[in-house]
């Protein structure tokens, strides 16, 4: 099974960008389907960016899209999320998900999760 290790988190201001890392074990990281969702304090846990395994097809929520860019790099098994012009309402735990299919990294259905790493965005 995919261990995942998410690094990156912080306290920033709102207009900062702050670039989130998730770290894989495992030899065949490249042919999961990665991404991230987010949990805010009192409240469910949401979609914010998928990557195929390839990395060629990406999806986003619409709240970042625009903002977030999400991507991997196969030689170091770690996949990124660079967060720019954060806001307030970015503030969450963001986890790092692995899934075989890209459907399912968005559905929220993968087959491993991270433990999460804490962004908090001060206005």
């Amino acid at each position: 099974q995919v261990q995942l290790v998410e690094s990156g988190g912080g306290l920033v201001q709102a207009g900062d960008s702050l670039r989130l890392s998730c770290a894989a074990s495992g030899r065949t990281f490249s042919r999961y389907a990665m991404g991230w969702f987010r949990q805010a304090p009192g409240k469910e846990r949401e979609f914010v960016a998928a990557v195929s395994a390839s990395g060629v097809s990406t999806s986003y929520a619409d709240s970042v899209k625009g903002r977030f860019t999400i991507s991997r790099d196969n030689a170091k098994n770690t996949v990124n999320l660079q967060m720019n012009s954060l806001k307030p309402e970015d503030t969450a735990v963001y986890y790092c998900l692995v899934a075989i299919q890209l459907q399912q990294v968005v559905a929220g259905t993968p087959r491993n999760w991270g433990k999460g790493t804490l962004v908090t965005v001060s206005s």
